[in-house]
């Protein structure tokens, strides 16, 4: 049987109602990605999409939202020791994980309490 699934389109994560500035401020100014528009049949739901290279994370509005506490992406980052640096010095938490010996990682939580895994790539 041949593989079935070539790569990952997008990861989507939940968010508050009304929060999208929030969201860019985390995910563009913090994490560095770009804001991508979402398309017009899809726009009026709310939420914004973001991608840096090939990756992708769109934020859904959640009218119930809770955040995603365990489940998460894991992100590949190029430059691993600035990000984290930035993250640091805009006081986001970093917990650090060697439970992998040869992987660098920690994790994150996005501005409204979503999990991330960042990676040393």
């Amino acid at each position: 049987m041949s593989k079935p699934f070539t790569a990952l389109d997008h990861v989507q994560l939940a968010m508050p109602i009304g929060e999208a500035a929030a969201a860019r401020s985390f995910y563009c100014d913090l994490l560095g990605m770009t804001e991508i528009t979402k398309p017009p049949v899809l726009a009026k739901r709310g939420g914004c999409w973001f991608e840096s290279g090939s990756v992708q994370i769109h934020l859904g509005v959640d009218n119930d939202f809770r955040p995603a506490k365990k489940a998460h992406p894991a992100l590949c980052c190029a430059d691993y020791a600035s990000l984290i640096a930035r993250l640091q010095l805009a006081g986001v938490e970093l917990t650090t994980d060697d439970a992998l010996p040869a992987t660098v990682r920690c994790y994150i939580h996005d501005v409204f309490g979503n999990r991330i895994e960042l990676i040393e790539a």
